[in-house]
C-alpha cells in the first residue's frame, strides 16, 4: 500500500467544482486585493506593518507569498499545498491581528480565510500526498 492509496478517493464532482470556484475567488482576492497594496506600498499597508514593528522587507515578503499562494491555488498539483501554506500564513495574520495590533473584529478576516484555506487543503489532500510521493 502506497501513501497515495491511504488517502480516500477523490472528492465528489460537486465538491470538486465548488473547490475550484473557491480556489479561483481566493486566488484573485490574494493577488489583487491582499497582495497589491503591500507590494505597491499603499499607505495603510505600510502603516499596519510599521504598527507591528516589522521591517519593510517583511511587508514585501508577505506581499510576494500571497500571490504565489493564490497562483498555486490555480495549479492542480499545487492547490492543496498552496492552501496549506496560506492557512499557516493566516494563522500568523490572525495572531498578529488579535494580539499585536489589537484588531478586535478585524481578526475575523484572517480567521475566515484560514477556514476557507483549510477546507481547500482538506479537499485537495490527495494532490499533496501525490506531490510528496514522487
Amino acid at each position: 500500500m502506497t501513501a497515495v492509496d491511504a488517502v480516500p478517493a477523490q472528492v465528489t464532482r460537486g465538491m470538486h467544482r465548488t473547490l475550484w470556484a473557491l480556489q479561483g475567488v481566493l486566488g484573485v482576492f490574494l493577488v489583487v486585493a491582499s497582495a497589491g497594496p503591500k507590494l505597491v506600498g499603499e499607505t495603510y499597508a505600510v502603516q499596519t506593518f510599521e504598527d507591528m514593528g516589522a521591517a519593510p522587507w517583511f511587508r514585501v515578503l508577505v506581499g510576494l507569498l500571497e500571490p504565489a499562494g493564490g497562483i498555486g491555488l490555480l495549479v492542480p498539483r499545487l492547490a492543496g499545498l498552496a492552501a496549506a501554506g496560506l492557512a499557516l500564513l493566516m494563522v500568523g495574520a490572525a495572531i498578529t491581528q488579535a494580539f499585536i495590533l489589537h484588531g478586535g473584529a478585524l481578526v475575523i478576516t484572517p480567521v475566515v480565510l484560514l477556514a476557507l484555506f483549510v477546507l481547500v487543503a482538506w479537499g485537495r489532500r490527495r494532490s499533496v500526498v501525490e506531490l510528496f510521493a514522487r
